[in-house]
């Protein structure tokens, strides 16, 4: 792959699993350095108790070709995001690309339950995950982003503005809301910052085989079809990598401007940029699940990956 983001440097906040890391990967794949941060590390685990690691993160962005640095930050804590830019910027003295992946929030959220019937503490919770956390490190590096004409700031989440434009009920409120507020932030600091030479969006993958979901449907990445006998829709399903090498291929294009302020999914990038996911294919989950899933259609991705 072209290594034309040699020389780039980025923050991937939120890179210690799922799209995240993928995300940091991509852009490793096409040189960038690629600072990953997250609070779980080979020392000790976030509130979220899983297995991965930003150290491996960050091995995986060098082994792919660029350079990875795994850096342990609390995004809801503003002197460690302040002392985490101050380094970047002893050590670089710019930053091209600020990824706002900060979610953490899966353990919080409950399928198909009534808003009084939910958990307030753990709603708010999730809200700050979903929100303080994004403002915060936008708020501590886009003076660093701003630098440099041309920075990127990618808000990923969970759905596109037209996907979200619906309550998506069976998630439930503080979800539903949380992912619709980062589509808002993409719109909002591409008022901020695109008169001021950089372009800010937001962006979300389609059905991601992230560990967590692969746990859940007792696969492995190697033999995820066999997800499709518990649910034949998983067939459109992507992995991490796939958003990453949309993002990489943002952070490539010297017009990414014409995406400013818009709501993205990597399935439709696909075909513009002419990446692919890993298998040779471009899944557009999205589509598929307007066209086939919620029409109540049997599974069938021709067409469609």
């Amino acid at each position: 792959m072209e290594r034309d983001l040699t020389g780039r440097i980025a923050l991937v906040a939120g890179a210690t699993r799922g799209a995240g890391r993928g995300i940091a990967v991509a852009l490793g794949e096409r040189g960038a350095t690629v600072y990953c941060t997250g609070r779980t590390t080979r020392a000790g685990r976030s509130e979220m108790n899983r297995p991965e690691t930003i150290e491996e993160t960050a091995e995986r962005v060098t082994a792919a070709g660029g350079e990875g640095i795994a850096v342990r930050v609390d995004h809801l804590d503003p002197p460690q995001v302040a002392d985490l830019v101050g380094r970047i910027d002893a050590d670089h003295g710019r930053l091209d690309v600020l990824v706002n992946d900060i979610w953490g929030g899966d353990h919080l959220f409950r399928f198909r339950t009534p808003f009084w019937e939910l958990s307030l503490e753990d709603g708010l919770r999730m809200m700050r995950l979903a929100l303080d956390t994004h403002l915060i490190t936008a708020h501590h590096a886009l003076p660093l982003l701003l630098r440099r004409p041309g920075g990127l700031l990618v808000e990923i989440t969970d759905g596109t503005a037209e996907t979200n434009a619906g309550y998506r009920r069976d998630c439930g409120i503080f979800y539903d809301l949380a992912k619709w507020a980062v589509i808002r932030l993409g719109g909002t600091f591409a008022e901020e910052i695109g008169p001021r030479g950089a372009t800010a969006l937001s962006l979300t993958p389609g059905w991601l085989r992230s560990e967590a979901m692969l746990e859940h449907f007792g696969v492995t990445e190697e033999n995820w079809r066999d997800g499709t006998e518990v649910n034949p829709h998983f067939a459109i399903s992507e992995t991490p990598l796939f958003v990453g090498r949309a993002v990489a291929a943002l952070a490539a294009d010297p017009g990414r401007a014409r995406w400013n302020g818009r709501s993205l999914s990597a399935g439709e990038l696909a075909p513009v940029y002419g990446f692919t996911d890993t298998d040779g294919s471009r899944p557009d989950a999205w589509r598929y699940i307007a066209e086939v899933e919620s029409q109540g259609k049997p599974a069938d991705v021709t067409g469609y990956r």
